[in-house]
């Protein structure tokens, strides 16, 4: 029996499905639908609470009419009035006139493509729903430019709206195409390769570079290499994020599970930009901050009283790597408790921490 190849999804026919959803059931449906359009992949869905809005907005009258868009009908009406931002203002300060904007949250769908940490498909998404925003003017102050105008700032994104929609929930792909649809596997292959050349790149510099070591029989130049002989063996951050979730007892867990992956991928005045920030899908009660008066065991205490909370093993160790739910101080600490044995952890756990600790990485 011939098995077919699974194909993995692209961002072509991931769009095409996304614009075949209905706004009623899209929530709903979403999952299956990209699950059937993908056969061999079950795609689960994971929202995180990071609100934005587009700078796509729409005139809309009274009536809800639609007049025109934002920045076009705007620019043209301030120049009709030679440009009298005063007279402008002062006619539309009532408010009959209105604008419509997109607000959104980011969702990722994930699937699993073999039994590896890594061995999974991860695509960003943008759930928006279009809303009446507000007065296309300040009623309160006149506008001093026309930019002013063209970014309503006195309209509040956090007040909760009390009506109902104009249009959504729809979703598209978010940010570069070569970030919204990735293959985990395969990206942190490329991240690895990339830093790889970057560094290599520097060699001619760095074989002429030397460093002055100060020792007891006085201070001599030493080659950066010999002193570093590592250097081009160094993995990005994002490749050690994988290993040590891997490594450790975190991996009787799904990565995706826990965390969404906001991921870069394209190029800047021709630099290739590659990596990803990692955001958990849920966030302890409160942070674990440093604190010279706590023992390492008490912190340890505070450690394992987040892996209950998260619902995963050594998940203290992932919010510290990603440098703001767990201060990296508190690693620091608690490695010395592991070498001075004032702490235990499990021999996986206590290899990762000091691995790290001797060559910290945060995002």
């Amino acid at each position: 029996m011939t098995l077919e190849p699974v194909r993995l999804p692209d961002a072509a026919t991931v769009a095409a499905v996304l614009a075949g959803l209905t706004p009623a059931t899209g929530d709903a449906d979403l999952a299956s639908t990209l699950s059937r359009a993908f056969p061999g992949f079950s795609f689960a869905i994971a929202a995180i609470d990071d609100p934005y809005w587009r700078d796509t907005r729409t005139v809309v009258a009274g009536d809800g009419t639609r007049i025109r868009d934002h920045r076009a009908w705007i620019t043209r009406e301030v120049a009709a009035l030679d440009g009298d931002l005063t007279q402008f203002w002062a006619r539309h300060r009532s408010g009959d006139l209105r604008f419509a904007e997109w607000r959104g949250a980011s969702v990722f769908a994930c699937a699993a493509t073999g039994p590896g940490v890594a061995d999974y498909v991860q695509i960003a998404l943008g759930r928006e729903v279009e809303w009446l925003a507000g007065p296309i003017v300040d009623p309160d102050f006149r506008p001093h430019s026309l930019d002013d105008l063209l970014e309503p700032s006195w309209v509040s994104r956090d007040a909760p709206m009390n009506f109902a929609p104009l249009a959504g929930p729809v979703y598209r792909l978010l940010g570069h195409t070569s970030g919204a649809v990735v293959h985990l596997r395969s990206f942190l292959g490329r991240c690895a390769r990339i830093e790889r050349d970057r560094r290599e790149a520097l060699r001619p510099e760095l074989e002429t570079r030397v460093i002055r070591e100060i020792g007891p029989d006085g201070s001599r130049n030493v080659p950066f290499l010999d002193a570093t002989p590592d250097w081009f063996d160094v993995a990005p951050r994002e490749l050690r994020f994988f290993e040590d979730w891997e490594r450790s007892s975190s991996a009787s867990e799904r990565v995706y599970d826990h965390w969404a992956l906001e991921i870069r991928d394209y190029e800047y005045c021709g630099e290739r930009e590659v990596g990803f920030v990692p955001r958990p899908r849920r966030f302890p009660s409160e942070r674990l901050l440093a604190d010279p008066t706590l023992s390492a065991p008490r912190l340890m205490e505070r450690a394992d009283a987040i892996d209950r909370e998260m619902g995963c093993p050594f998940a203290w160790f992932f919010l510290m790597a990603h440098g703001y739910w767990v201060d990296p101080d508190v690693g620091h600490a608690i490695a010395a408790g592991l070498r001075e044995q004032r702490v235990r952890l499990p021999d996986r756990d206590a290899r990762v921490l000091l691995r790290w600790d001797d060559a910290r990485y945060t995002f």
